[in-house]
């Protein structure tokens, strides 16, 4: 962290925070104008070259004025933004809006991503519950048509998850319920992310081997466990909203960061990243995410939870040039309010 003095502070606090309204490069004269430094143009001039010395500003042009770097708003942002509070009636409209989703949890989280980008202006996202952080509730196989078995698992954290396999011989409905009973007596509580382990363990065991009824049903469970691990959903909303932004008006940068908003598994991978590292709000500022294509936006986000589990993570993402400490709050009061809504008396 550079250990700025507090002239050179405000002067890169001015410069970005006029950045963020205008999309324009900002010059000195604009900064003593309308921020009072009480400097001279020519002080504040020298300051900002100072500030690009440091890669904290760049200069587009020559005779252009400074914008911000990744670097210099990870500065602002960790040492030196000031955070709006979120309004009292921002808060109630937020709280109407999630009214009409209690006790969907599929429909609670789309709308998740619509609210924030409502009430944000750019693109909502919510990552779905990873299924490895809750415990098992109930499993249950139902017989489709011969050689097909749906396997609907739910967890004690409210999730309903569907797969479909082909198995090699057709099983009849009363041989899956016999299944059913054995699985659920033998997996009820034990956290997702240890079943596929526990599935072997059991398999490993001398009695299994010699035991048709369970090894089958032990079979097909490790396989619609290993489908379910496999699957990741993003709710993605207001993703054209980018469009308003004069950072991408260029056909070919909005190609990019559609075609990355087009194929989940990059955003995924994105907000993953933030599940690994933060407890609460985490900013991913364009180059940090380590994803070329999206080197250009700028991800918020915040994860929720139920009770003491760590479900999933929800955000905003835009341009770089958004306003942080507008957005921010907004970000995680969602997360809070969604983690409230999630909560039910039994735990995750």
């Amino acid at each position: 962290m550079i250990d700025l003095p507090k002239r050179d502070q405000q002067v890169l606090e001015a410069v970005i925070n006029d950045y963020i309204q205008s999309g324009e490069p900002v010059g000195s004269r604009a900064v003593s104008k309308r921020y009072g430094l009480r400097v001279s143009s020519a002080t504040i001039r020298n300051v900002m070259a100072d500030l690009e010395d440091l890669g904290l500003l760049y200069q587009p042009h020559t005779s252009a004025g400074r914008v911000p770097t990744d670097r210099g708003l990870r500065l602002y942002l960790d040492s030196i933004m000031k955070f709006k509070e979120l309004e009292k009636e921002e808060r109630a409209l937020i709280r109407r809006a999630f009214k009409e989703s209690r006790g969907d949890i599929t429909e609670l989280l789309r709308r998740t991503s619509r609210i924030l980008s409502k009430f944000c202006g750019q693109a909502g996202v919510v990552l779905w519950p990873k299924l490895t952080r809750t415990r098992l509730k109930h499993i249950e196989f139902i017989r489709l048509r011969p050689n097909h078995v749906a396997v609907i698992l739910i967890s004690k954290s409210g999730l309903v998850h569907h797969s479909f396999l082909n198995v090699d011989e057709d099983i009849k409905q009363e041989e899956l319920d016999r299944y059913c009973r054995y699985v659920n007596e033998l997996l009820q509580d034990v956290p997702l992310g240890e079943i596929k382990q526990r599935i072997l363990e059991e398999m490993r065991k001398e009695k299994i081997l010699f035991d048709q009824l369970y090894s089958r049903a032990l079979a097909i469970t490790e396989r619609a466990f290993q489908a379910t691990f496999e699957d990741a959903e993003v709710y993605i909303e207001g993703q054209t909203k980018l469009l308003n932004n004069p950072e991408f008006a260029d056909v070919e940068r909005m190609r990019r960061i559609l075609d990355a908003f087009e194929e989940k598994s990059r955003i995924i991978r994105l907000l993953d990243m933030t599940l690994r590292t933060t407890m609460g709000v985490s900013i991913i500022l364009g180059s940090e995410s380590e994803l070329e294509e999206l080197g250009e936006i700028s991800l918020i986000s915040s994860p929720y939870r139920r009770g003491e589990t760590q479900l999933g993570v929800l955000g905003v993402i835009g341009p770089l040039r958004m306003d942080y400490s507008r957005i921010i709050p907004v970000v995680e009061f969602t997360a809070c309010l969604l983690s409230q809504l999630l909560e039910e008396p039994e735990g995750a």
